[in-house]
């Protein structure tokens, strides 16, 4: 236990030694002439009032002595610096015109404004009561944005929203928007029948079309085919003339209408005439 106190010296004697290096104006900040005395209305800032009037104004105010701070400037004394101890720490060191500024170790928070203590910090569906983190009772819920437990909803914030889910201890309800739904209109089930009928006739009548055009065009390009023989050369036949050169294209005209007939005994004139015509 002796150790405690050495320890709070020590803390002392470290505050004492910030304050030192800290430069404040000492003595009577504002003051009133009585007479020969000065009567002191405001010390300056981190100072305690040691008299009210006197002849010297900064004899009127005294600087607050190390481990200790005012924010009073017109009492006659100061107060002790805050200490920060268990599983505080601390996060501004005390001065003159300010207390010793503490907070909590990682996963505790403080208990109040003053983080005086520290507790457990409370997750999402607890809240603290008595320093100790205790369940939200029913209907009634916290999460990281609220510090008590409060309760659910009662209805959705905007009147097209619908509650899909009750509240926990952890959430509120939860609300969806609502879309309205569009049916279709249904036709009569006879109309139906007699129009699908109607497009199941037409599409027959085209089909057997269809086909019955392929068939006669396709017998119509055949017998065309049949028909369509090429025809036999006609022989060139000439009048006769007492011109030898003349009979000998007629003889040669007769030889070759023969050599396509394949018959040389059907020639219209024969070699003993040529021969009579010429003489």
């Amino acid at each position: 236990m002796a150790v405690i106190p050495w320890l709070m010296g020590l803390a002392l004697l470290a505050q004492g030694c910030l304050c030192s290096l800290e430069q404040a104006d000492v003595g009577c900040k504002t003051w009133a002439q009585k007479g020969d005395d000065a009567c002191c209305q405001e010390c300056h800032d981190g100072n305690h009032l040691v008299r009210e009037c006197g002849s010297n104004p900064k004899q009127l105010c005294k600087l607050c002595e190390p481990g200790f701070y005012t924010q009073k400037p017109m009492d006659y004394g100061c107060t002790i610096c805050t200490q920060c101890v268990g599983a505080q720490v601390t996060l501004e060191a005390c001065t003159a015109k300010t207390d010793t500024k503490c907070g909590c170790k990682k996963g505790l928070i403080c208990g109040d404004e003053s983080c005086s203590f520290c507790v457990e910090k409370c997750g999402k569906g607890y809240e603290l009561i008595n320093r100790t983190c205790k369940p939200c009772p029913g209907g009634t819920f916290r999460d990281e944005s609220n510090e008590k437990c409060k309760p659910w909803s009662t209805k959705c914030p905007n009147p097209n929203q619908e509650i899909v889910t009750q509240g926990n201890a952890s959430s509120d309800i939860q609300c969806v928007t609502l879309v309205p739904v569009i049916h279709p209109k249904r036709s009569d089930h006879s109309e139906d029948g007699h129009g699908a009928l109607i497009m199941i006739t037409g599409a027959a009548l085209m089909a057997f079309c269809t086909i019955t055009i392929t068939v006669i065009v396709a017998l119509k390009t055949r017998q065309k085919k049949k028909e369509e023989k090429p025809a036999p050369p006609k022989p060139i036949i000439r009048t006769p003339t007492d011109d030898p050169r003349t009979l000998i294209a007629i003889e040669c005209s007769f030889h070759e209408a023969q050599q396509e007939q394949g018959s040389s005994t059907e020639s219209l004139i024969s070699k003993e005439t040529i021969g009579q015509l010429i003489v």
